[in-house]
């Protein structure tokens, strides 16, 4: 998610993403470099090589990037609509895919985060949120952090000692926070609850875009030049208004709940939205890293596209509780 700066004369890796805004792209078009220039953008336009023409600046593959979020996105589409019992399995897969990734990234400063007991911890939380709700959702982070520091514990306590922080990071980062996509859809003997997920995955959505459409438009003043160089101000301020407006509508003929509670819904999915992007990318930065891995071709990794995602599901759960025992 960017908001560009048209004056900058640089190009995040967002603007490769654009044509796909349903899954957030990280705005590092040169994590190596910081905003460096680089020898192909002292290139004129003119003067790139021919075989470059089906890549962004940024490295992306634009074909690959449009087929493989366009698939991701009726994949999730399918297993809310027309098979809802097939969204535990996405999010399974999708929590255990970005568990690893998440602890081969942390890797590189020197912490060993175990994956078979992360992995099978992700894979109990999600089924834990499914059957019995929220507070067996946080036994089962629990157990999940015990086990992997027994695991660890192989090594010795200085082995727990190094990698706890890692094992904790993981653990929540990922899988807890992905499984209250999980709770937003349950209890689902009304059918709301694959509304409600998708009202948040469309807020999401209408964030990232309305963010982009302002930030190439609009931006000029730089939100965090030192985390996310292509972010500015008014790109920021066009999520909020998009995704206010666009959760109005959504929520108001999905759900029935009143607009100003849709307008305040947006809103706030938006700003967390972004503070999600950003943490990932800090966190990247901190890594010296350009994508989580290269599961998703034209993407990056799962955790590319989940960095918004994972701070807008609990979120939305919260705001849901709130605006239904208000309507009450």
């Amino acid at each position: 998610m960017s908001y560009l700066d048209p004056r900058a004369g640089q190009t995040s890796g967002d603007e490769m993403d654009a044509p796909v805004p349903a899954w957030h792209a990280d705005d590092e078009a040169r994590p190596q470099h910081l905003g460096d220039v680089t020898e192909q953008d002292r290139k004129g336009p003119g003067k790139r090589r021919a075989g470059k023409s089906a890549k962004g600046r940024a490295g992306r593959n634009l074909p690959a990037a449009i087929v493989v979020g366009l698939s991701l996105v009726l994949l999730v589409l399918a297993s809310l609509v027309v098979w809802p019992p097939a969204f535990i399995g996405l999010i399974v897969v999708a929590s255990c895919a970005g568990a690893w990734e998440m602890a081969n990234a942390l890797r590189k400063t020197g912490a060993k985060a175990p994956l078979i007991p992360l992995m099978a911890g992700a894979a109990v939380m999600t089924a834990l949120a499914y059957y019995d709700g929220a507070d067996s959702l946080v036994i089962g982070l629990a157990v999940t952090i015990l086990a992997a520091v027994v695991w660890r514990l192989a090594d010795g306590f200085a082995a727990v000692r190094r990698d706890f922080t890692a094992i904790l990071m993981v653990a929540v980062y990922v899988p807890f926070l992905l499984s209250f996509a999980i709770l937003l859809q349950q209890p689902d003997a009304d059918q709301d609850g694959r509304w409600r997920v998708l009202c948040t995955l469309l807020a999401v959505v209408l964030s990232d875009t309305g963010g982009y459409a302002s930030g190439v438009f609009l931006g000029r003043h730089k939100m965090a030049p030192s985390i996310s160089p292509g972010k500015t101000w008014e790109g920021f301020a066009g999520s909020i208004c998009a995704s206010a407006i666009g959760s109005a509508l959504l929520l108001y003929f999905l759900l029935d709940i009143p607009s100003y509670w849709g307008l305040l819904f947006g809103a706030v999915i938006s700003v967390v939205a972004v503070v999600g992007d950003l943490a990932e990318s800090m966190l990247k930065r901190d890594l010296g890293v350009k994508d989580m891995s290269n599961l998703l071709p034209g993407h990056g990794g799962v955790m590319d596209r989940l960095d918004s995602i994972l701070f807008a599901v609990p979120t939305a759960y919260l705001l849901f509780a709130v605006i239904y025992a208000n309507l009450l």
